[in-house]
């Protein structure tokens, strides 16, 4: 056995919760790097998302899946079965409940469903920042009695309050193994999903209530040019009308959108960007089975 494939703790953790429990903003802090898309929107995460969090005596795999949801399309169901998929597979799952909000019918659910799974679960106590003492040890008990949780941590992604110990108790859970991935590796997405995930997520900002769930992004092409990376991307809307949402008024709101997307990118490649941004209309995409698989779904 060489040096590299000493024992570690090493394993699969995932993050669940109702939608906007803090997930990926989690994922996030934990991994340190912007890996995960986050928005206050619902089912923004789409792609199973993988950051590595890399300790002397550990190795974190941390999987990020969309929220579960009431599926109303194709889209839905395959978003719901992707992850239960996950569920089955990971090592040990942190269910996020915020502070700030009482524990609900989507907790129940969530932890009903986490009930009969291998995995162990424990509760994570999200948000932890936006309450008072007293509401947070409320909170706990409240989290406590929903089920019979390996560990309940408290934890904000804002302050960083209790992510070390969250790490420390997720750690604990994962069985001995030889390191997973490079020690120099953050994420195992592509490029180009990542990439296409940043482009989505500033497509998002400010039109979250009129399109929610109707944009996708394709990377079409990327190629490097001198110091320059050249990116041509197409944003996918199912309607006309909202093709005119997402351009704006004169191409206003397509243009803030690049700008946006290509500091976002040129900070997760480190390098100078140029961003083409096109819109196309694919009629209905979340229920056609062809054009799902097209966008990567």
């Amino acid at each position: 056995m060489s040096a590299d494939d000493h024992l570690v703790r090493a394993g699969f953790a995932c993050f669940v919760g109702r939608p906007n429990a803090g997930k990926s903003t989690l994922t996030n802090a934990l991994v340190g790097q912007k890996i995960a898309i986050t928005s206050t929107r619902p089912q923004t995460t789409r792609h199973v998302i993988r950051g590595v969090l890399h300790r002397p005596d550990a190795q974190l795999v941390l999987v990020d899946t969309p929220g579960l949801h009431r599926p109303r399309t194709l889209l839905g169901q395959r978003l719901n079965d992707l992850v239960r998929d996950t569920w089955s597979e990971v090592d040990v799952i942190g269910l996020c409940i915020p502070a700030d909000e009482q524990v609900g019918r989507g907790d129940r659910f969530i932890a009903g469903e986490l009930g009969g799974l291998k995995a162990r679960v424990v509760a994570v106590v999200t948000k932890t920042d936006l309450v008072s003492r007293a509401d947070l040890a409320a909170q706990l008990v409240a989290v406590s009695e929903l089920a019979a949780f390996a560990d309940v941590v408290p934890a904000s992604a804002v302050t960083g309050d209790g992510l070390d110990t969250l790490t420390d108790v997720l750690v604990s859970h994962l069985p001995e193994s030889p390191r997973l991935y490079p020690d120099d590796m953050l994420t195992d997405e592509p490029e180009q999903v990542l990439i296409g995930e940043l482009v989505r997520e500033a497509a998002l900002e400010g039109v979250r209530d009129e399109l929610p769930h109707s944009i996708a992004v394709l990377v079409e092409e990327m190629f490097v040019e001198g110091a320059l990376t050249k990116i041509y991307a197409d944003v996918y809307v199912e309607r006309q009308s909202q093709k005119a949402i997402v351009i704006g008024a004169r191409g206003s709101r397509l243009k803030e959108v690049g700008t946006k997307a290509r500091q976002a990118i040129e900070e997760l490649l480190g390098t100078k960007v140029y961003l083409d941004l096109h819109v196309r209309v694919a009629k209905d995409w979340q229920r056609d089975p062809k054009q799902l698989r097209k966008l990567g779904f």
